[in-house]
């Protein structure tokens, strides 16, 4: 069966010869696997693991196209800049990171209508050459392939920030809900030009961290009245053209996932196991509904232990295999701290426990 077949079948829940296989390394990861001889620095991790997806992030969703990144301030470790969405953010060199995020210049409803006549669809947004050429090798691959890209979440706290975001939805919620129908339709918009071109991907993978430690960054009733609508607009955009769509969602998420699989998305993904997320129990709960993709504890594989690896699959894979409805990932990037071995191990481990006879 091939990776493609496999992945379509389990979006579906029908059967398949083994669990699926995906994964996101961080990339100093890459570097110092290469570094270390086992992989060569172009090599595509998707393909030197025989992962099943292959993805391409060809849209480029910056407010300001013309504003080139300004250096704010640099040291031997960290470089503070101001990029194209008015934020200054101070990101690491030594390791990578989530960059931190010092200040923004779009903090209320106001300074976002002097500048969104700035974010609309246009063909240089677009990376038409790179979502050929990774279409290409998917296919040439047999591999399931994604059109990957941040929904509305993902798009506005990256202009205005996390608090500035939070105290909107509390107190000036047409505000957030218009920056989520404006991302929606742009994103939609780009999509349409895209796919016009260059042909369908397989599934559109949705990016939206909405949670952190224990938990979501919103209510539920937030969720559905601010984000929710733009959520199902580009859901149901996907199932128009037969794609399936896959939401990927860092951090504490649960009271929010019945109202995320009311908007329609098809797979869950990365099931954040230190935020308090619970793999077996929200499978018991959904595995009627949707897929999963993640929920394994990247913790356990810090370790380079294959006994502590050994309990935290076998404990959860023989259960989520079952219904044909899982693909195997860890529940956050793999960083340069787990061996290459150790990771080698991890998926002939848990293939074999999640292969079906």
């Amino acid at each position: 069966m091939t990776s493609h077949e496999r992945i379509s079948r389990i979006l579906n829940g029908q059967p398949v010869d083994r669990i699926g296989l995906q994964e996101h390394f961080w990339g100093d990861t890459h570097a110092e696997w290469a570094k270390q001889g086992h992989i060569r620095p172009d090599e595509v991790m998707e393909l030197h693991f025989n992962l099943d997806i292959l993805e391409a992030w060809p849209i480029d969703l910056k407010l300001d196209m013309d504003f080139k990144d300004e250096i704010v301030a640099e040291t031997d470790e960290t470089v503070t800049i101001k990029d194209g969405n008015g934020a200054i953010l101070k990101r690491h060199k030594l390791h990578d990171t989530t960059p931190e995020h010092v200040d923004f210049t779009i903090k209320e409803a106001d300074d976002w209508y002097k500048v969104n006549n700035k974010l609309f669809a246009e063909d240089r947004r677009i990376n038409f050459e790179y979502y050929r050429n990774q279409r290409a090798l998917a296919k040439a691959n047999d591999k399931y392939f994604t059109w990957s890209a941040a929904n509305v979440f993902e798009c506005i706290h990256p202009v205005c920030g996390h608090e500035n975001m939070l105290i909107g939805m509390a107190l000036e919620p047409e505000w957030i809900k218009d920056m989520a129908n404006q991302y929606a339709d742009v994103s939609i918009e780009m999509m349409k030009t895209l796919f016009e071109r260059e042909g369908l991907p397989d599934a559109l993978w949705y990016y939206e961290d909405m949670g952190f430690k224990e938990k979501p960054f919103m209510s539920p009733d937030m969720y559905c009245e601010m984000i929710q609508p733009a959520h199902k607009k580009t859901i149901e955009f996907a199932h128009s053209l037969g794609l399936k769509v896959i939401m990927h969602s860092c951090g504490y998420i649960e009271p929010l996932l019945p109202h995320i699989i009311d908007a329609g998305i098809d797979c869950l993904n990365v099931i954040e196991i230190k935020a308090g997320m619970d793999l077996l129990k929200l499978y018991k709960l959904y595995r009627d509904k949707i897929a999963f993709m993640g929920g394994i504890d990247v913790r356990k594989l810090y370790t380079n232990d294959k006994a502590i690896i050994d309990e935290e699959i076998e404990s959860k894979i023989p259960i989520v295999k079952e219904g044909y409805r899982f693909i195997l990932h860890s529940d956050h990037s793999i960083p340069k701290t787990v061996d290459y071995e150790t990771y080698q191990y991890f998926i002939k481990k848990s293939l074999e426990l999640g292969t079906y006879r």
